[in-house]
């Protein structure tokens, strides 16, 4: 029998604690509170957001579980300030992006909360995903589109290898591996002929295409 998405794990207290973080927070920015985290906007914590991002990616890497632990609950409150200065511009609340993502994951995990069946490897569960993602967006008028949600504030190559890996699901790949170090070789010597006769805008281009391909090359052989 599938489990309720609301079915909670014996002595939890996640909820409990979390909600002790939404009061500090509330605390820190409201009347009386910290200088500092009054004065901050979504802008100025962006920094605080991507490099708490690569320190819990760092104690990953490591195999640090005490340090991931302590980077987790940072990373948490970055998500709970943000949504605290939305908080105060009566925008939206941190309750209203955790009922977002609760519901989205309900709705699309239809083989653990609901009653659909076959749906018994990872690869089905991705199709299962993108079908159902696909037919919200088009519930919601959305043009789909292969490339949409493909963040730009994302580091160059990690974005060079989100936007292969989007546009290879349908198709749009080279057949084999051979064929993508054919492309870095003719892209170097177009780097090499644009530095030597073109000038600096050429050689930008032709670096952009070369690290594109390296990227692309890194993806098919399953390189991070």
């Amino acid at each position: 029998m599938a489990k309720s998405p609301t079915e909670r794990l014996p002595q939890s207290v996640a909820g409990e604690e979390f909600q002790r973080l939404v009061d500090i927070m509330a605390r820190l920015r409201g009347p009386g509170g910290c200088p500092w985290d009054r004065e901050q906007t979504l802008a100025s914590l962006g920094g605080f957001v991507l490099e708490e991002t690569y320190e819990m990616l760092d104690a990953i890497d490591r195999a640090d579980h005490e340090e991931l632990r302590a980077e987790i609950g940072d990373f948490l409150f970055e998500g709970v300030f943000l949504a605290q200065i939305e908080t105060d511009a009566q925008r939206f609340t941190v309750a209203d992006s955790l009922r977002h993502i609760v519901e989205k994951l309900v709705r699309r995990h239809p083989h653990v909360f609901g009653s659909a069946g076959g749906v018994d490897t990872p690869g089905k569960v991705v199709e299962q995903w993108e079908q159902i993602k696909a037919k919200e967006k088009a519930g919601a008028g959305q043009q789909p589109s292969v490339l949409k949600g493909v963040p730009r504030a994302l580091p160059s190559l990690l974005r060079a290898h989100e936007i292969g890996a989007r546009v290879a699901a349908v198709g749009f790949d080279w057949a084999r591996t051979d064929d993508v170090i054919a492309k870095i070789e003719e892209e170097v010597a177009e780097l090499r002929e644009a530095v030597a006769r073109e000038g600096r805008e050429r050689a930008d281009e032709e670096m952009g295409d070369l690290l594109f391909s390296i990227a692309q090359l890194a993806r098919q052989l399953g390189i991070e």
